[in-house]
Parts: C-alpha cells; structure tokens; sequence
C-alpha cells in the first residue's frame, strides 16, 4: 500500500500567539437573552407560517401527498394494521385493568392526532403491552376489588359496574396527566431526557414487563380467578396462586371467561377526574418517559433505514396530545408498538395516512360489529398477548453480546431485569435508573489515565503503555486524562499524575520547604560565626594597630635618644607593606560557603526529582468544561510545580475551556496565557527550544 505524507511547516503556537494568527473575536452576531425573548414575541405573517408548519406538520406534507405513488401502499398497510388493531386492542385493555372495549377506543383516537403532529412516517400508535401493564398497575392499586365487595345473596361479591366505572376514570386522568408531562417536556425542548434511558436499560425494562405480562395472562389461559396482588413480591404472588388454585382443583367453576358485552357506537368525552392528579404524579410521569422512549426509538430506527428525520420535540408534543386528548375519551396512554409498525412497514406503507385508513376500520368495528367479538374467550386474546411478546422475549439474545462487549451494561441489563420482576413495573423502573446513573458516575470518575510518548517520526503523542513504538521524551511528562476533570474526579486526577509521572507532589514539598529550613539554618549559623570572626578580626587589627605604634615609638626612641640623635632602625620589627591580614586568614569564609550550602542543596534537590524530568505538559483535549473545583485543581499543581523548580504546561484546550479559565481567574502573572498551546506538539517543541542551552545538565540528573 502507497505510503501518503504530508509535512506542515509552520511557528509553535502558544494561545496568545493563536489568537492573534487566527485573529480570534466574535465573528458571528449572537443575540443577547433580551433580544431573544422580544425576538419570539414578534409576530409576522411568515414567521406564523413557520410556527404553524412546524406545530403542524401535517400542513407541510398533505398538501404535497403523492396520491399515485403512496395511496396503494398506504392503504394495504392501514387495512392490515387494523387487522391487529382489533384483537391487541381488545387483548391489552385487561391489562390495563379495563374492560376490552376500551383498547378499541384507545386503538382510535389516539391515531388520528398522531396523524396531524406526528413527524414518522412508519410507526403504528395505540396500545402497547408494556405501557397497558403499567397502567394496570396504577388501576389496580388505587382501585382493588376489595374496595367494591358487597353483599349479595350469594353472599360477598364485587361490585364490578363501579370498579369499571371507576377504572376508567383512572386511566383516562392518568393518560391526560402523562401527555400533559409530554407536552409541556415538548414546548421546553426536553426531548433529550430520553438519553438517560440507555438501550440496554431500556430493552432489559421491557423484557421484564413481558414477562411480567405473560404471568398476568396465566388465569385467563388456565381459566381461574385467584386473589389480586400489587406492589413488589407481586408476580410471585400471582404465579403461586395460580398454581395452587389450578392443580389443586379449587375452582368450582369450569365455564370459559369471555369478552363480555361491547356497546355499539363511541362514548360522549368527558373530563378527567383533576382530584387524582396528586396521586398520579410520580405514575404519570414514568410513563410518560417510558412511553416516549419505546415510541422514539422506534421512529428514529425506520427514519434512518428509510432516510428521513423525526424530531425528538415534536414527537414529544405529538405523544403528549395524543394521550391528552385520548383521555377526554375513555383512552389509556398509548405507545408505539413493534410488531405493528414492523407490519406497517413491511407492507408498503409510506406515510402517516396508513394510520387513517387503519381508524376508520377501526371506527366501522366499534359501531357496526363488535357485538361479534363478545363470545370471543378470554384464552384467545390471552394466547394472541402471549404471542406478541416474542419480540421481546427475543432480546434475551443481548446477554452473550454484552458479555463480549460491555460487561457494565450487561450489568445494568440484569440489574433491570431483575429489579423489574421482582419490584413491579413502577419500583423497578426507578431502582433501573438510579443504578444505570451510579454506573455512569462511577465510569466518570473512574476514566483512564495516561503518560504520552512520541511515535518517531510524526507529531502524534500515544500512550506508552499501549503503544510499542511510543517514546517518551527525555525530562518531559505528558499526561491526559480520558475523560473532562471536574468535582467528582479532581482529587483522583491529581493522585493518577503523580502515580503515572512517579513524581510525589507532597513529598517534593516536604523536601523543599526541609531544604529551605536547613539553608535558613545553615546561613544563620554562619552568620553568627562570621559576626564573631569580624569581631575577632577586628580586635586582632586594633592589637596589631598598638604593636605597630609601639614599634614606631620604640624605632624613634632608640635613633633619637634626645630627640636629636642617630641611631640604627630595627628591622626585626620594621611593617612589610606587601604583607596583609586575609579574611582567609582569619577564618571567614564570605560568600563562598553560602554559594557552596546552595550546591549542595540544589544537588539534594536533584536526588528527589525521578529521571531528570523538568517539565510537565497536561493534555487537555478530552475536557470539555472546568468547574470551580477544576479551575482551583489546576492552580495548586502550578503552583506546588513551580515551588519545586517544575515547568508545566497546558496543551489542546477547547476555546469554550480557555474561556472558562478566563472568566474563573485562572491566568494571572504567575500563571500567564504563555502556559497554554495549541496542541502537545507545540508544547514539547518550546520545552526543548528553552531546556536546548542545558541539555547536558538535565542529563546529568540521570544518575540521582
């Protein structure tokens, strides 16, 4: 294979320098927060069209429906989703604790909103067996039989037209509640909190709901009525009772549970009950977010196959009105299904209008022939709930694949599951999340640490212990972190750069500051011995002062004895002027034993640093932010590093980063903008410029 080159010659650029060759400023015009908020407030006929269109979308499309191109796919696809519209619709409403009628009715209306605000072209809205056994959940624990028993002459019995009654008005406000979360996460653009669900949490979640449906349809398949539980523990519950009324004969009764009565004709809309809203809160919410990702993931798996986009918000908002207005009447909150958007795609469907043919077979059954399916066995639409569940069934085929890939996420797969069963739907859900959001701050504050080396011949620094052929250059320590330096991993980003460098910040202090109190020591000492010795020197000087006065005087005397005569001199005694007394002489030492302590220091010094290393470049380019505890994190390594003669630098900083130390009072005269490159490459390539002058003497470090 052809080798391909490129060679870039250009200066080592520090940030001060970028900025001026890049002429760095605000190019672009960004609007201040005022100007924002008066600029959605302006009203315009073009600007109301835009807003319109993409509240919407129906408007956008419709107009432009290729009739001759779509009509024939659409309508075979609507014809066949209705087909499973019907029996779902009816098999899924007891699992929502309501009566099967109203899974027709929620298979309706819901669809026709969708079709006006919906922004996919292939999923099929309506009931859904993980969304209906939540609702159940809900139905079942604020509305149990045992709030409906009366007497009757056969002694107690439960009050079935009330519990119904009451059922539905329960469901219905919980679907208006959970698209009022909708909505409201919709017009804020809250989309995005659907990415906290990841996908193996998410299809872990509805794999335990499957199976917590299949044990929900046992008494219909075995044809019994044992006792209702909810709460945790509940499906073992259900499952021991199951057994013990069916093997051990308990029911008296052999005939087959059926459908039951299906009035002709649709509901008048009602309001929703608002007096249970605070009781729904936390249920309204989780199914909102549950119901959201189940039908996004869907639209954005055939948007991409089939090459066009759906908007998160916009399909929150289209969610949201379809379960809002499906609740004024009688509707429970709805979903995307898989197995009917697999069918509405398969058989040539091409946009929402399938939806509309499927609601008016739809609309033809609940006024014309539904009386038809009211000897239906309950057996049956157990059987066909059963079998709809092996799609999810079949994700138990994820588990070999994490185990190869991801063993955290097969942790949080079987975490999911486990907690889903064990806990009901409601309980597992949020126990799911909270140990999904534990395994990601653990990964955050846990990221991989590494010293980078120069592959020869290149600019590119790779880390040493993954990379044969990556060199670290001698007296420099690269190090990056894989992930951004915040709160939770300042203190452990410190730990790992003096582990991975093998330079013990602490311990270089403790030596400096040891070092300067010796050297402090030392100097006070020789100062007060160079006060004693000055003293002394001084004293010997006026001693030998006297003698030389006496020697004159003695010299004068014995020439002249009358003050007249003549005489020899005595040069025993006579001063030799080239003869003086050194500070050496007496003792002192000056400023050689000072520069002499300052060696020895300097080479004690020398012993603590770790193979000559005189400079650290910290590789910045995986942090996307810094907070105070970063910014602060940053300023103590600069400065415990300089105190023990350390270069540092930063290197491959975003500019939203820079700007962050900027504005959090990060660079200053002892920290100055120079300590910032572009990339690693110019850091190293301006270490090695300043150290070039003492190569020798950094190489001499080796042997301490």
């Amino acid at each position: 294979m052809d080798k391909k080159e490129y060679v870039v010659h250009r200066e080592v650029l520090d940030d001060e320098r970028l900025d001026e060759v890049a002429q760095k400023g605000t190019w672009s015009t960004q609007l201040t927060i005022a100007e924002r908020v008066k600029e959605s407030f302006r009203c315009s006929v073009s600007r109301l069209k835009l807003m319109v269109l993409s509240w919407v979308p129906v408007l956008s499309w419709l107009p432009h429906y290729p009739v001759k191109e779509n009509i024939m796919g659409d309508l075979i696809s609507g014809c066949s989703v209705a087909i499973m519209h019907l029996p779902q619709g009816l098999a899924y409403a007891p699992l929502a604790g309501l009566r099967p009628v109203f899974g027709l009715y929620t298979s309706f209306y819901p669809v026709l909103i969708y079709f006006i605000f919906g922004t996919s072209r292939h999923i099929s809205i309506g009931t859904f067996a993980v969304v209906s056994m939540m609702v159940g959940s809900v139905v079942e624990r604020l509305a149990p039989d045992a709030n409906f028993i009366g007497n009757g002459t056969n002694g107690t019995n439960v009050n079935t037209d009330a519990r119904d009654a009451y059922r539905v008005q329960i469901a219905s406000s919980l679907a208006v509640l959970t698209g009022i979360f909708q909505i409201l996460l919709g017009v804020v653009k809250f989309g995005f909190v659907v990415n906290y669900l990841s996908e193996p949490l998410v299809r872990a979640y509805t794999t335990g709901s499957a199976f917590l449906v299949c044990v929900s349809q046992l008494k219909y398949i075995f044809g019994i009525t044992p006792s209702q539980f909810s709460g945790p523990l509940s499906v073992i519950y259900i499952v021991a009772a199951t057994l013990a009324t069916h093997f051990g004969g308990l029911n008296s009764k052999y005939d087959i549970g059926v459908v039951g009565q299906i009035p002709s004709g649709l509901e008048a809309p009602s309001a929703p009950d608002a007096t249970l809203f605070t009781q729904l809160i936390g249920d309204a919410f989780a199914v909102a977010v549950v119901s959201y990702t189940i039908s996004i993931s869907l639209a954005k798996t055939f948007a991409l196959k089939h090459g066009y986009k759906v908007e998160n918000n916009q399909e929150l908002l289209a969610l949201g009105l379809s379960n809002t207005v499906g609740g004024f009447f009688q509707c429970y909150s709805v979903t995307a299904s898989l197995s009917r958007t697999l069918v509405q795609e398969s058989t040539g469907g091409k946009t929402q209008v399938a939806g509309i043919f499927s609601s008016i077979i739809l609309l033809i059954a609940i006024l014309q022939i539904g009386s038809f399916f009211e000897d239906l066995p309950m057996a049956i639409l157990a059987a066909i709930v059963v079998v709809n569940l092996k799609g999810m069934f079949m994700q138990f085929v994820d588990l070999p694949m994490l185990w190869r890939t991801n063993k955290v996420d097969l942790l949080v797969w079987l975490v999911t599951f486990i907690s889903t069963i064990l806990l009901n739907l409601d309980l597992g859900l949020a126990v799911s999340v909270g140990f999904a959001i534990i395994t990601l701050i653990l990964r955050i504050q846990r990221p991989h640490y590494s010293i980078l080396g120069l592959l020869s011949g290149t600019d590119l620094y790779l880390d040493i212990e993954t990379y044969k052929e990556a060199k670290e250059i001698p007296g420099i320590k690269i190090f990056r972190s894989s992930a951004s330096i915040n709160y939770t991993n300042a203190e452990m980003y410190v730990d790992a750069l003096q582990e991975k460098s093998g330079i013990d910040f602490g311990k270089l202090l403790s030596a400096h500051k040891k070092q300067e109190a010796e050297l402090k020591q030392k100097q006070d000492i020789e100062k007060n011995e160079a006060e004693k010795e000055a003293k002394i020197t001084e004293e010997k000087r006026g001693l030998t002062r006297q003698i030389r006065d006496i020697v004159s005087d003695f010299s004068l005397t014995e020439r002249f004895p009358s003050g007249l005569g003549t005489g020899r001199v005595n040069w025993a005694f006579q001063h030799d002027p080239t003869i003086s007394i050194s500070d050496s002489d007496m003792g002192c030492h000056g400023d050689d034993g000072i520069n002499q302590t300052l060696s020895d220091g300097d080479e004690e010094q020398g012993r603590v640093f770790r193979q000559g290393t005189h400079s650290i470049i910290l590789d910045m380019s995986t942090t996307s932010f810094v907070d105070t505890v970063t910014v602060n994190t940053l300023k103590n390594i600069f400065s415990d590093l300089e105190q023990i003669n350390l270069d540092i630098y930063l290197a491959g900083c975003q500019v939203c980063v820079v700007k962050q130390l900027e504005t959090a009072g990060f660079f200053s005269e002892f920290i100055p903008k120079s300590k910032l490159f572009v990339t690693v490459h110019d850091a190293v390539l301006h270490v090695r410029k300043k150290h070039s002058r003492t190569d020798l003497l950094s190489v001499s470090y080796e042997h301490f």
